[in-house]
C-alpha cells in the first residue's frame, strides 16, 4: 500500500501527512481551506479539491477532522469516503470520535467492501511532528495488521485495542486520565504560587518522582512560560470530555472527576478561551 489520501490537514494532520512522506507515501491531501496547507503541498502532498477525489484512488484513506458531526459527513456522506472510495480500501479514522459513530462506519464500510478502523492518536502535536503519536486501533485484527506500515510512519506506541469502536473506548479511558492529570498539575501550581513557592523549583523537584506525568513534563512547562497557545485546543478536549461523560452514563459509570474538569473548561470557553490550548485550564485558577 502505497497511495494515502488524508483529509483533514490541521495541527496534527499536517505533520502526520509529512511523516507519511518521508516515509515513502504518496498522499493526497484534502482539507477545508487549501491556503492552510501550501506549505505541504509544495512539500510533495497532492492537492484535491473535494473529498470524493482524494479517496476515488487511493489504497488507503486517513481522517482526522473536528467533531464526530465532521467524521459523520466525511464517512456518510454522499459525497464521502464510504460512498467513494475504491473497492478494497483501508479506511481509517484518527479523530477523536464517538465510539458509536465507529461501530456505524465500520459496519457500512464492510458493506461497501471496505476495511474500516477507529483509530484515535494521542501524544499531541509534538507527537505528531517528530512521528511518535500514541495509535489506538479498533477493528478487525487482519486490517490492524495490514495497515501497521502506515501507522509505523506516524507513530511508536502501536496497540489493537479489540472490536470496531474501541480505539475510540480506549482513548476516552486516556482523555478521563489527562483530565485528572491537567486540573492536578494546574492546582499544584496554583497553591505553589498561593504560598510563595518557586514554581521552576517546585516543578523541578516534584515533576520526576511520584507526581510525573506527561503533562507536569511536557505541559507544565508551557504554562510557565505563559504560552497557552494550543497544541490541543481546548475546544476540543471539551468535545471528548463530554463524549466520554456520555459513554460512561450509557455504562452507568459515574465520572465525578471528568464532570467538575469539565465544567471548569466550559467556564472558560464560555470567557472566549476555547481556542486556546489546555494548558489554559491555569486560567481558571487565576480568576
Amino acid at each position: 500500500m502505497n497511495r494515502v489520501g488524508f483529509i483533514g490537514v490541521g495541527i496534527m494532520g499536517k505533520s502526520m501527512v509529512r511523516n507519511l512522506m518521508k516515509a515513502g507515501f504518496e498522499v493526497a491531501i484534502y482539507t477545508r481551506t487549501k491556503a492552510k496547507v501550501e506549505d505541504v503541498i509544495s512539500e510533495g502532498a497532492i492537492w484535491r479539491d473535494t473529498v470524493k477525489e482524494c479517496v476515488a484512488d487511493r489504497e488507503v484513506v486517513i481522517s482526522i477532522v473536528g467533531y464526530p458531526k465532521d467524521v459523520e459527513e466525511v464517512y456518510l456522506g454522499e459525497n464521502g469516503i464510504i460512498a467513494n472510495a475504491s473497492k478494497g480500501a483501508y479506511v481509517i479514522d484518527m479523530t477523536t470520535s464517538s465510539p458509536k459513530l465507529a461501530v456505524k462506519i465500520y459496519e457500512a464500510a464492510k458493506a461497501a467492501g471496505l476495511h474500516a478502523l477507529d483509530a484515535p492518536v494521542t501524544g499531541g502535536d509534538s507527537g505528531a511532528k517528530a512521528g511518535t503519536l500514541t495509535i489506538l486501533a479498533g477493528g478487525d485484527r487482519e486490517d490492524f495488521d495490514a495497515c501497521l506500515p502506515v501507522f509505523e510512519a506516524m507513530g511508536k506506541n502501536i496497540n489493537y485495542e479489540g472490536k470496531a469502536g474501541n480505539g475510540q473506548h480506549t482513548k476516552m479511558c486516556n482523555q478521563i486520565a489527562i483530565a485528572g492529570a491537567i486540573s492536578g498539575a494546574c492546582e499544584a501550581l496554583a497553591y505553589a504560587k498561593a504560598v510563595g513557592l518557586d514554581e521552576q523549583t517546585m516543578l523541578d523537584s516534584i515533576s520526576t518522582g511520584a507526581a510525573g506525568s506527561a503533562q507536569m513534563t511536557n505541559v507544565v512547562p508551557r504554562i510557565l512560560k505563559g504560552d497557552l497557545n494550543p497544541g490541543f485546543y481546548i475546544k476540543h478536549f471539551i468535545k471528548d470530555m463530554k463524549l466520554a461523560d456520555e459513554e460512561a452514563e450509557a455504562a452507568d459509570v459515574k465520572l465525578g472527576m471528568l464532570e467538575y474538569v469539565l465544567g471548569m473548561y466550559e467556564e472558560l470557553e464560555k470567557d472566549g478561551f476555547g481556542d486556546l490550548g489546555t494548558q489554559a485550564l491555569i486560567r481558571y485558577y487565576q480568576k
